[in-house]
């Protein structure tokens, strides 16, 4: 973008472990002079090849940064080793807008990282009669299974464990992400942004913004995921405000 390239790989089901030769390939491509930055989801084998292919671009002379997304609260008590699911679009939003500025590759890796430590994820898939809550989006187990709730519960349980690992104060103001596995109807994703969004209120949480769709699916599972950002300043606003307009997604 401009003198700067965000190049994300490994969300959306767009690329899924790429090879260090393809990373390699395709920053070599889009380089422009300022380096590039790979920001990905926190998972062994994405790690590997990107490091990898970092390796081969440096001897070619062409700097690089990475920042892995690790928001989801309830596959680790460990933010180093958590999975990167959903919230990681606050990532790409937020450093793609310092990008689109022409921002230094360092003040681009900034960016992604104040979205990153300002956001946490909870994920469920469900079938008719069952639901994983916790569940990942490559299917990892979830911390438990049961009967299906209900989504004002879903929201209750969901919120509840995002605000016990990042407690936000009455007043703060936050975005909220509702994100669909990719089997999941649109109707009944704004069901549950609705009860997110009350349930934000009476605990005195102003919602700044809503995302309400598929961004992070998992071949066609029936399922949501729940993403909170807290926006720490205005500067995060203002990158969240930023129009888009590219083959995944258009903000205008």
């Amino acid at each position: 973008v401009g003198e700067n390239l965000l190049d994300g790989c490994g969300v959306g089901g767009v690329f899924q472990s790429p090879s260090s030769e393809q990373i390699y390939n395709v920053a070599k491509e889009v380089e422009a002079g300022a380096g590039v930055l790979f920001l990905y989801g926190n998972y062994t084998g994405d790690i590997m090849n990107f490091d990898m292919a970092a390796e081969m671009l440096d001897m070619d002379d062409i700097r690089t940064a990475s920042i892995v997304g690790a928001d989801d609260v309830l596959s680790n008590k460990d933010a180093q080793v958590r999975r990167g699911v959903a919230g990681i679009f606050f990532m790409y939003k937020c450093a793609g807008a310092m990008a689109a500025r022409m921002g230094t590759l360092e003040e681009v890796l900034a960016a992604a990282k104040k979205a990153k430590d300002n956001t946490r994820t909870v994920g469920f898939a469900l079938t008719e009669d069952e639901m994983a809550f916790g569940m990942g989006i490559h299917g990892e187990p979830g911390v438990w299974n049961g009967p299906v709730k209900t989504a004002d519960d879903l929201a209750e349980e969901s919120v509840g464990e995002i605000l016990g690992d990042m407690p936000l104060n009455p007043g703060e103001e936050v975005c909220l992400l509702i994100n669909g596995l990719g089997a999941t109807s649109q109707e009944e994703l704004y069901i549950l942004s609705g009860s997110v969004h009350r349930l934000l209120e009476q605990k005195g949480i102003k919602v700044y913004r809503t995302f309400v769709g598929e961004y992070a699916t998992s071949m066609e599972m029936a399922g949501a995921s729940i993403s909170i950002c807290r926006m720490a300043d205005q500067e995060m606003k203002q990158w969240i405000d930023m129009p888009v307009h590219t083959p995944f997604y258009t903000q205008v």
